[in-house]
């Protein structure tokens, strides 16, 4: 309880009761520029954050996985030097799907957003992919992304989920819309995890032999053919089978069905960043295949159920952060923010050794300066454990200008991204809403919409719910709030008619 002569804090604070210098912007150079290693409030949010629930993922806890090949069958040189796309190249695989606000516990068929997340065993090191089964996110800075898994998750007295706490969360973020459109729209409940896409969402950078950089975004299409659940039978299959998904995965790959998706990815070069009409490095918008068409790499088959689910699924480790030669990060906030937390939630989860786990451990030889901690079972002897060395054990000296770095320039500030010549927040669920969903799959979004609407989200958030798909579509904002006020009327008292 805090002293009855304390002042009341006009804003959030940290843990120490310092002011708070934002909740919504991390510190970056320049509206554009890099995450700086010294916001300590977006640093302590994360960490906090990633030690939030134990022992289960926070989130994305509930899910399974198999093994299996990726396989390089185009020429893709001139973009990356990666040696796993390398044309020909045959890497070993790990793939892990879930659901994001879901317990363990909880049933494979509600509507939720699917991870999927792919660690590949290179002859250069682990490359993890750690993307969704849509393009898109609901935030585009990292410092909400703690504030966004909370109000989804379970209300602090009842510990029930929430409507009101969703949509309250959604409609102060605008820039949920298009992963919120995408959501409740057909694509928001897939069949199963063989029917449904992977993208790795992110921009991220190729590198080729020549040191000449690529921004790029993946995308992996099933090759068993996009299948959806309706509502009614995502609600019966919950009942009858909440471990559906799981269960369809293993005992496919166990009937020697191995499920298929080609990977392709949308190049774009270097400079195009700057000028392109929608920011390239938002995590809420995607690249126009107009302007960038997918251009195929590979072929990824799972053909491998674990022998132990604890210790090859439920173990398994993956993070955005680790890259291999060839392939790099981009200044989209919420992949360095990733890169930073994602690791940090595994050494809270699984142990500071994490990465010595049989699952996370690559193929090629380690010499890493990390030492000691929980659990060590690889080590160094008795070599140096300091660098530079005056032994022989060789340490790592780059210096100069990264080749997978980009430039940035400007003030420490705590800003939204620059607007590029079309950036809104409304403007490609608006197109998604109207150019790419059929008549049919509009009316389901609406009773849908209006469905989750009626479960207990109340004033003002009702009404800024209604404005927020207006501002997506007029005729559909305008179909969900008919829909909602309909059903929300007074029934009329019998035998009180027209006067």
């Amino acid at each position: 309880m805090s002293d009855s002569n304390s002042k009341t804090p006009t804003g959030s604070t940290m843990s120490t009761g310092a002011p708070a210098p934002s909740d919504r912007n991390s510190l970056t150079i320049g509206a554009n520029g890099p995450i700086m290693l010294h916001d300590v409030h977006f640093l302590e949010q994360m960490a906090h954050f990633n030690r939030e629930k134990v022992p289960e993922r926070q989130p994305h806890a509930k899910g399974a996985g198999a093994f299996g090949v990726f396989e390089t069958t185009e020429d893709v040189s001139a973009y990356t030097k990666a040696a796993l796309f390398q044309k020909g190249s045959q890497t070993e695989m790990l793939a892990r799907f879930s659901t994001v606000a879901g317990e363990m516990g909880s049933p494979d068929t509600w509507r939720d957003v699917r991870g999927f997340s792919l660690k590949f065993y290179t002859d250069e090191g682990n490359y993890d992919l750690v993307g969704n089964n849509t393009p898109i996110f609901f935030v585009r800075d990292p410092m909400k992304f703690p504030h966004f898994i909370r109000s989804q998750k379970r209300l602090p007295d009842s510990g029930l989920r929430d409507n009101h706490m969703q949509w309250d969360f959604w409609t102060n973020n605008p820039e949920s819309a298009h992963q919120v459109t995408y959501l409740m729209g057909p694509r928001g409940l897939p069949r199963t995890w063989r029917h449904m896409n992977g993208y790795g969402s992110h921009t991220f950078m190729w590198v080729n032999a020549a040191g000449e950089r690529f921004w790029v975004k993946y995308h992996f299409h099933t090759e068993q053919g996009m299948e959806f659940f309706n509502n009614a039978e995502a609600a019966d299959m919950a009942g009858i089978d909440a471990d559906y998904h799981r269960r369809d995965l293993f005992e496919a790959i166990a009937r020697g069905e191995y499920p298929s998706w080609i990977m392709s990815v949308q190049v774009m070069p270097y400079a195009d960043a700057a000028t392109y009409r929608f920011n390239p490095f938002d995590l809420t918008k995607i690249w126009s295949h107009k302007d960038y068409p997918l251009i195929k790499v590979g072929k990824m088959t799972l053909t491998r159920n674990p022998v132990n689910f604890f210790a090859e699924i439920e173990q398994a480790a993956f993070s955005p952060g680790n890259t291999v030669p060839g392939i790099g990060l981009s200044p989209d906030k919420m992949l360095l923010g990733r890169a930073f937390a994602y690791n940090d939630a595994q050494r809270n989860r699984i142990g500071t050794n994490f990465h010595q786990l049989p699952v996370n451990r690559p193929k090629v030889p380690v010499n890493t300066y990390m030492f000691d901690g929980q659990m060590t079972y690889e080590h160094s002897g008795n070599a140096p454990v300091y660098a530079p060395n005056s032994s022989d054990r060789s340490w790592a000296d780059s210096t100069g200008k990264m080749e997978d770095g980009w430039e940035a320039d400007g003030d420490m500030v705590r800003s939204a991204y620059e607007l590029h010549s079309e950036d809104d927040d409304f403007g490609q669920p608006g197109t998604l809403v109207r150019e790419v969903f059929n008549d049919e799959e509009r009316t389901k979004l609406v009773d849908q919409v209006a469905g989750s609407l009626l479960g207990g989200v109340r004033s003002p958030v009702l009404e800024r719910a209604f404005e927020y798909w207006r501002n997506i579509d007029a005729e559909v904002g305008r179909r969900i709030e008919e829909k909602v006020r309909a059903h929300s009327a007074p029934e009329p008292v019998p035998g009180m008619g027209e006067s």
